[in-house]
């Protein structure tokens, strides 16, 4: 039984909480101002609890051959829950957390400490100017996971910004985003013409219901210029708790519709989740 007691901190972002999970020890969920941001387990890392982490496991599982050591830039840092995962299944990765929350940054250190030996580093930064600093071709894989309370920030959507993205990764590089929508998918539609514009192969993952509108939910939009093992995505997301489908092709171009990239000075948030849809108490 985890005899942990919580630890609430003012941050940056407004008010961070580490809940710690009775049913695990050293497991803690992070929330920032009540909605749910991470879950790390720090004696198994590979442990996702959230679903949109596992279905962003599977593409660094496919990105290369199993233990296969990566370089990954991360932006959005929360608990660095994906950061450890890849510590743990592909030793010797080269890693980079983009966190502009240097008050969050701070706390998951202090009480969350990364393992021994794990090759990360954490830049307290906005997540596109590090971006459009970076070296080019300096990625294998770049994850987004930026949400200002429970929204994508308007500047991480644009094409201007996926051009970025394209740049820092390698000519095989592959690049995947944690958004979130629901129905009609205006916004969802919208990245995917706007990454459609920049990447040849697309692919997209999210929970069947929330892809026939029933709900609003986590959606992971995947780009490369390299083919995609959409196959192999398929079938680990299948396979999941709450199984997901892989949408690509035709299918995709269907979702798209006649949505156009977005030019930054059109960028828009994700829209706001409805009440209760991903917080905690």
């Amino acid at each position: 039984m985890n005899e942990q007691i919580p630890v609430l901190r003012d941050v940056d972002g407004g008010t961070a909480k580490l809940m710690p999970d009775v049913d695990r020890d050293r497991a803690w969920l992070l929330t920032v101002n009540g909605a749910p941001q991470s879950y790390v387990d720090l004696d198994e890392p590979t442990h996702l609890e959230f679903e949109y982490a596992r279905r962003l496991a599977h593409v660094l599982d496919s990105a290369a051959a199993d233990g296969e050591p990566l370089g990954v830039l991360h932006l959005g840092g929360g608990a660095l829950t994906l950061p450890r995962y890849i510590a743990a299944t592909r030793p010797g990765s080269r890693q980079d957390v983009v966190e502009a929350d240097r008050g969050l940054s701070a706390l998951v250190a202090e009480h969350l400490p990364l393992p021994a030996g794990a090759d990360v580093t954490v830049h307290g930064a906005d997540a596109r100017a590090w971006l459009e600093a970076a070296p080019t071709d300096s990625a294998d894989v770049l994850i987004a996971d930026v949400f200002g309370g429970s929204r994508v920030p308007a500047h991480l959507t644009s094409l201007t910004y996926a051009r970025a993205a394209e740049r820092v990764l390698r000519p095989d590089g592959v690049y995947a985003a944690n958004l979130a929508d629901g129905a009609p998918f205006a916004f969802l539609r919208s990245q995917l013409a706007t990454f459609a514009a920049v990447f040849p192969e697309l692919a997209l993952i999210a929970e069947p219901a929330m892809l026939r509108g029933r709900r609003f939910g986590n959606a992971i939009l995947v780009a490369s210029h390299a083919p995609l093992d959409t196959a192999l995505l398929a079938r680990r997301s299948a396979a999941d708790a709450f199984p997901a489908r892989v949408e690509h092709g035709t299918a995709l171009t269907r979702l798209i519709g006649d949505a156009k990239p977005v030019r930054d000075e059109d960028a828009v948030p994700s829209p706001e989740p409805p009440d209760g849809a991903f917080s905690v108490g």
